[in-house]
């Protein structure tokens, strides 16, 4: 990879939708030498996705939170992320080293909805401890 590779990431980072014209303009190349770029970029996995980022309060669910989580001993990460697969408050689930198991970003409607589906974590997937906190602002820095 080199530093077009690197510009075209960050610019596709920050905008999906670009069209190859824009991205070549951005990055100095022609439409065509951009194209085989991204698809030489997707073929190689340093691209993975291509998508639309949803703002959840346009969709009724304003009120973001991380919810750190500890696992039981004799719960298996996947059966955990089997659970979350069915709430559909839960945005986005990462496995972590340290203190807890998993953050889970979760959007929801108001504060009683956040404690229903910190209780439903507690009951129903084998989760020993929580800790929650409130997401006040995401600040998107696109990849380089």
């Amino acid at each position: 990879m080199d530093r077009i590779d690197y510009d075209i990431l960050s610019s596709l980072a920050r905008d999906g939708r670009l069209s190859y014209r824009d991205l070549a303009e951005r990055v100095h190349l022609s439409p065509n030498a951009a194209a085989e770029r991204v698809r030489r970029l997707l073929a190689s996995g340093a691209i993975r996705h291509i998508r639309a980022t949803i703002d959840p309060s346009s969709l009724g669910r304003p009120l973001e939170a991380m919810i750190e989580v500890k696992l039981q001993a004799e719960t298996a990460a996947t059966e955990f992320e089997a659970t979350l697969r069915h709430m559909p408050q839960v945005v986005s689930a990462t496995l972590m080293t340290g203190s807890y198991d998993y953050a889970v970003r979760v959007a929801c409607t108001g504060r009683d909805e956040l404690v229903q589906v910190t209780e439903a974590l507690r009951q129903r997937s084998g989760v020993r401890e929580t800790y929650t906190r409130l997401v006040l602002r995401e600040v998107e820095l696109g990849f380089v």
